[in-house]
C-alpha cells in the first residue's frame, strides 16, 4: 500500500508524457532535426523544475523512503566523460526515437516491439553496473 503513491505519480507522468507529445517519433525527429521547440521546452522546463525540486530537498532535509536522510555529494566534473556519455545517449536517443523514460510508456500504449529496446537498455545497464567498477570514472 506504501508503493500505491509511485503508481500513481508514475500513471501521471504516463498520461501528462503522452498528452504532451513527448512519447511521438514524430516530435523528437522535429528536435533532432532543429525544426521545432517543442522538445527543448519540454526539456528545458524539466531541468528548471529539477533544480527548484533539488534545491527544496536540500532546504528541507527531505527524506526517502526509508527515512534516510536525501544527501547529494558533489561530482568530480571530467568533462571528457560526461561528452561521451551525452553522445552514446543521444545516438541511442536518435536511434530508437524515445528516452528511457517515455520506452515504458509507447510499452504500456500497446508497441510492444519497444520491448526489444527496453530489454536491451536493461541488459546495458546490467552490464555497465557489473564493469563499473572496472571502466575508467
Amino acid at each position: 500500500m506504501k508503493y500505491l503513491k509511485f503508481l500513481l505519480v508514475g500513471i501521471l507522468f504516463g498520461i501528462t508524457m503522452s498528452k504532451g507529445q513527448v512519447i511521438s517519433w514524430y516530435r523528437i525527429y522535429e528536435m533532432f532535426r532543429f525544426d521545432s521547440f517543442h522538445m527543448y521546452g519540454v526539456i528545458g522546463s524539466a531541468v528548471v523544475l529539477g533544480i527548484i525540486i533539488v534545491q527544496y530537498m536540500k532546504k528541507t532535509s527531505m527524506k526517502d523512503l526509508y527515512g534516510h536522510l536525501i544527501t547529494f555529494h558533489p561530482k568530480n566534473m571530467s568533462y571528457p566523460r560526461y561528452i561521451l556519455g551525452g553522445i552514446a545517449f543521444g545516438l541511442g536517443w536518435a536511434m530508437v526515437g524515445a528516452c528511457p523514460g517515455p520506452m515504458y510508456i509507447l510499452f504500456a500504449r500497446g508497441y510492444l516491439m519497444i520491448g526489444f529496446i527496453i530489454a536491451g537498455a536493461l541488459l546495458g545497464t546490467y552490464i555497465y553496473g557489473a564493469l563499473r567498477s572496472k571502466l575508467p570514472h
